[in-house]
């Protein structure tokens, strides 16, 4: 079975489960223009109601973009908190029920021409249809290439670095300008943490739902690993580097218990601890301390930010990602363009949407981290909003110093990350839930089933 028909032969099983709670999110291309000439889109990934001022923030948005595109009416959708549940997200895109622009992370590529779902787009990209298009980091657009064609917009980026609470660190006697710079010193700093009591956890890992995967990865890549070799043909973590991530996990857990008795955690359980004052220390990137406070009743002078560590010096790589727009398949030119000029509105224009740090500053949600850098250094674009992020700053941004000042090497995510994510989250899940688990065994496992799906997708 090829990777294509396995992935359409799961999510129809999940979109079966899901059932009609998911038909409102598409919108028929025939029901595009009404009499008057306007074009409707249908666009995911508006905060759910929790999310009070992201929330009005985004109805504020579209209010203003309708009133500045008066033939252009834009109907919002919310998929969670998360926008890309991979399990939802699968069974929508073979449901057919994705929203015409829909939101993804830069590893969905292939799954989404896999699913039939995917529109090409280059002919309508360019600044005429978003003005800072230009000024986009190409390497952020390549992500989103298939065979010259481009089949989605980037929208934010990341990398990965050590995400410290500084309270427990003053508590534990730990220097909080100083966060620990290799594996060993984190298990040495997580040992004191948890030594605190309380329920809290030294050091906080995640092992479900993708997000163990996906975390294996960048440890792997903090140590000079790979998760595919050079050819993207094998599996290659099933050597002396990927045992060492799973034996230094295996160490935490077991050996000092510095890591909680709670796991099989996914995104939102170790952020809900992280809010509580619970986790010393999680692998994460800056927008992190952002879902901590606004979703999980944190503070942000509580987190600061230190660079990944490595194994015994400077993390060699770490784990680089982000997300973007796709256009379903099957809309109109008048809806392309339509979807792009919100989407310049909403994510690529400095003051406006996600970039409107003016608005943001009073608000409960940060500005001043060092991440998006979705422009070309030196653009304009980039210029104009460094300028206003400096301006707006309504967080500590020294917090983040030590994680600028110590730049690792940015590796991309893997192909088919989302399928080999889920396949290493047993292995992850393995060493954090049995004192007994055997590291060889559990790497074995991962790397045939890895190599089983590369052989089926070749």
């Amino acid at each position: 079975m090829s990777v294509p028909q396995y992935r359409k032969v799961a999510a129809a099983a999940l979109a079966a489960g899901l059932g009609l709670s998911l038909a409102a999110c598409s919108t028929k291309s025939d029901d595009s223009a009404d009499a008057g000439g306007k074009v409707t889109i249908t666009v995911d990934c508006q905060p759910v109601g929790a999310q009070k001022e992201l929330l009005k923030n985004w109805n504020d948005d579209v209010a203003e973009f309708q009133r500045q595109n008066p033939t252009i009416v834009v109907k919002s959708v919310s998929v969670g908190e998360q926008c890309n549940n991979p399990p939802d997200f699968t069974a929508r895109l073979a449901g057919g029920t994705v929203t015409d622009v829909f939101y993804g992370y830069m590893t969905d590529l292939q799954q989404v021409l896999d699913s039939g779902q995917a529109m090409d787009i280059t002919e309508y990209a360019s600044k005429d249809t978003i003005g800072t298009w230009d000024s986009v980091d190409p390497a952020l657009k390549e992500v989103f290439t298939d065979g010259g064609k481009l089949y989605g917009i980037p929208v934010k980026n990341y990398s990965m670095g050590l995400v410290y609470n500084k309270a427990l660190f003053q508590r534990a006697g730990l220097d909080v300008n100083n966060p620990p710079k290799t594996w060993p010193e984190v298990r040495a700093a997580a040992k004191k943490i948890s030594a605190l009591g309380g329920g809290v956890a030294g050091y906080s890992e995640y092992s479900a739902g993708n997000t163990g995967g996906w975390h294996f990865t960048s440890l792997l890549y903090s140590q000079g690993g790979q998760v595919l070799s050079a050819d993207g043909k094998k599996a290659d973590f099933n050597n002396a580097t990927g045992k060492q991530v799973l034996q230094n996990l295996k160490d935490m857990r077991y050996g000092d218990n510095s890591m909680g008795s709670r796991q099989l955690l996914q995104w939102g359980d170790l952020l809900t601890n992280a809010g509580a004052g619970k986790v010393g220390m999680f692998i994460g990137a800056p927008d992190a301390t952002q879902a901590i406070v606004t979703q999980f009743q944190g503070t942000y002078q509580d987190w600061a930010m230190g660079p990944l560590p490595g194994q015994g010096g400077p993390a060699k790589a770490t784990l680089g990602g982000g997300e973007g727009y796709f256009f379903k398949k099957g809309l109109s030119p008048e809806q392309v363009r339509a979807g792009l000029k919100w989407i310049a509105y909403q994510k690529l224009t400095p003051g406006k949407g996600q970039f409107d740090y003016a608005r943001a500053k009073p608000q409960n949600y940060p500005v001043g981290l060092p991440q998006p850098l979705l422009f070309t250094n030196g653009s304009d674009a980039q210029k104009q909003e460094l300028e206003l992020r400096k301006a707006n700053a309504n967080v500590d941004t020294t917090n983040f110093a030590v994680f600028e000042a110590n730049p690792v090497p940015i590796k991309g995510e893997p192909r088919n990350a989302q399928a080999i994510y889920a396949v290493l989250d047993a292995a992850m899940s393995g060493v954090l839930t049995n004192p007994d688990a055997n590291i060889d065994a559990l790497l074995k496992t991962a790397e045939d089933k890895v190599n089983q799906l590369l052989a089926a997708g070749s």
